[in-house]
């Protein structure tokens, strides 16, 4: 009897391969507001062409889901809850901060990845994430094939940094814009009510390693110069403490109070970090503290200001509940777009936004080369930067406005956001071998 089985079930994969075939989706680095509508865009996207991809498996946290053969059968989700992660944070099926080295390095792990898309006929890889997984995607891309398995490679874009090349923005950023400036506006009414006998300055740090992106869409807060925020700082300008203190003493006196917004990364002339911890993450990257508290000592010690700093942290980059409308609908559509490329018979390549005008704002989404984007940072231009490095251009605001626009808000429950809740089936390893990462 378990001959005739095992005979069916090379029938079957025989026709499937003549047929549709399995595809593998992960999220990979820090997740955003919007990942998950991504997700959805790709999951509503196949299932709507069973005929050439029968089922999308998700690796359970990532990438190394692959390796390990722990992969979640998404075709067991109803299409109810596929529809929900449109409006859930966080990673659905978990995410990773996993770099595959190159195949000199560990051919290993090459070797395993094939050995399970084999195994389970999976012919399409969608890798959800920023930087160095669109190189991951593209050494995949070009591995497989010189491995005699040939898989259709396809990136997603997704980052709250902002700072993929080719692309206009990356999906993620317009729901962290909108949250830091939205936070700074708010935030600095607080503070100016209480500036006459209390706190005067007000820090908020924000992500951004290398490029200022979030960091200026604080600036969105205000048009005026005394409006908030009245410093920004980026990574792009160097950080001098004498020019900071004496903006900072310039602001009190003339608005009664200060609120900086400042990125993680900003750092000194010499290239160091303000705030660098000295540690490194899973991407070799430097591990940052804290510059907030930093600042914010800087100014007690030199100034005497009383001072209140917030590290926006997760909080940014999870806050679904006041999303931009156009960052879920930018999501979903690369999403959408990168298994559409794949029925198209495109390899490498990963769904970029096109800016077609400003005011209306419109875009489409177009494909790109993984080799043009792969390892490529995108810093914020010099022209989107006050001449004196503490505040965003004309040309930044035109930039960055569309982009927060609209709101999307998820159904609530009891007060309290409704996420989808996944059953996350396991997808039966077939390999009969185990990988340890």
């Amino acid at each position: 009897m378990q001959s005739i089985l095992s005979r069916v079930e090379i029938k079957q994969r025989e026709t499937s391969i003549m047929s549709a075939r399995n595809a593998f989706y992960a999220q990979s680095g820090g997740v955003t507001a919007v990942i998950n509508a991504s997700a959805c865009g790709v999951i509503e996207t196949a299932r709507k062409n069973p005929n050439k991809i029968a089922n999308v498996y998700a690796g359970r946290s990532g990438i190394i889901g692959a390796l390990t053969e722990n992969m979640i059968d998404t075709n067991k989700e109803s299409a109810a809850t596929i529809a929900a992660l449109m409006h859930t944070p966080g990673g659905a099926f978990g995410s990773a901060r996993y770099k595959l080295k190159g195949i000199e390095e560990n051919r290993a792990e090459y070797e395993r990845l094939i050995e399970v898309f084999k195994a389970h006929d999976i012919g399409y890889f969608f890798y959800n994430g920023g930087n160095d997984s669109m190189d991951t995607a593209h050494k995949v891309s070009q591995i497989s094939k010189s491995m005699g398995y040939p898989v259709t490679c396809l990136g997603i874009p997704k980052t709250v940094d902002n700072d993929l090349p080719v692309t206009d923005n990356c999906p993620g950023f317009g729901s962290v814009a909108k949250y830091v400036a939205v936070s700074t506006q708010e935030a600095a009414m607080d503070v100016l009510s209480m500036a006459e006998t209390s706190t005067k300055v007000f820090i908020l740090e924000v992500m951004g390693r290398h490029a200022g992106w979030i960091a200026a869409a604080g600036g969105l807060a205000g048009k005026n110069p005394e409006d908030a925020p009245h410093i920004i700082l980026f990574p792009e300008v160097p950080f001098r403490k004498r020019e900071f203190l004496k903006r900072v003493r310039e602001c009190v006196n003339q608005y009664g109070y200060c609120v900086i917004v400042v990125s993680e990364g900003a750092r000194f002339a010499n290239g160091k970090f303000l705030a660098e911890a000295g540690t490194r993450d899973a991407f070799g990257h430097a591990q940052l503290g804290g510059v907030a508290p930093v600042l914010a000592n800087m100014v007690r010690d030199n100034l005497g200001y009383k001072f209140h700093y917030a590290i926006a942290d997760y909080l940014q980059r999870s806050a679904r509940h006041i999303a931009s409308d156009v960052d879920v609908r930018q999501a979903y559509a690369v999403g959408k777009a990168a298994v559409r490329y794949a029925l198209q018979g495109k390899t490498a390549v990963m769904p970029v936004i096109k800016r077609v005008s400003d005011k209306p704002y419109r875009w489409t989404i177009e494909s790109a080369a993984l080799g043009r984007i792969a390892n490529k940072e995108k810093m914020l231009p010099r022209r989107y930067i006050r001449r004196d490095g503490f505040g965003i251009t004309a040309a930044g605001r035109r930039y960055l406005e569309p982009l927060i626009k609209g709101e999307n808000y998820p159904p609530y429950i009891n007060g309290l956001p409704k996420v989808a809740k996944l059953k996350n089936k396991p997808v039966k390893p077939l390999t009969g071998t185990k990988f340890v990462v």
